[in-house]
């Protein structure tokens, strides 16, 4: 379902690359020690986080925020996860690859067909749920918010004196 609608998956480090990256949209991001850059998008195991964006900054801005936070900064709550099982961002980033749908719209419009589009997101990143549930009974790890602690909740916080 909706294989054909993602790019094929890149590497991390490669993200920015993709075209119409600038649009609102989903991203798919797998963890997997082989090499899958280049291949075609399929619904994997490997699939860590499932996630969507309608900001203005598109899907760049918000894979850009989900770097800062894997590297050490804040901003991203999924990418918290990442960081509380992956601390090491070299280690991390190597094994890392991510697959995106773009949406085109103008997420700055209150045109009726723009607002359709942003809505449209929303509701295909919970296409995505289901369909990885139904492939893999499970919601994506980090995606699980009940099993999948955030980094700054757990090492993030100072002890009180």
């Amino acid at each position: 379902m909706h294989e054909d609608k993602f790019s094929n998956w890149i590497r991390w480090e490669n993200r920015t690359s993709v075209p119409n990256i600038r649009y609102p949209g989903i991203y798919i991001l797998a963890i997997s020690q082989l090499d899958i850059s280049g291949s075609e998008f399929t619904w994997v195991p490997e699939i860590a986080y499932i996630g969507m964006t309608n900001s203005i900054a598109g899907l760049k801005g918000r894979l850009r925020q989900f770097d800062y936070t894997i590297c050490g900064k804040a901003g991203h709550g999924g990418a918290d996860r990442f960081r509380y099982k992956y601390q090491s961002y070299a280690k991390l980033v190597e094994e890392l690859f991510v697959s995106i749908s773009p949406i085109e719209c103008d997420v700055k419009s209150n045109r009726a067909d723009d607002l359709e589009s942003m809505g449209l997101v929303a509701k295909f990143e919970y296409d995505c749920f289901a369909e990885f549930v139904r492939n893999f009974g499970a919601l994506p790890e980090f995606n699980n918010k009940k099993q999948s602690p955030k980094y700054s909740l757990t090492f993030g916080r100072k002890e009180k004196s």
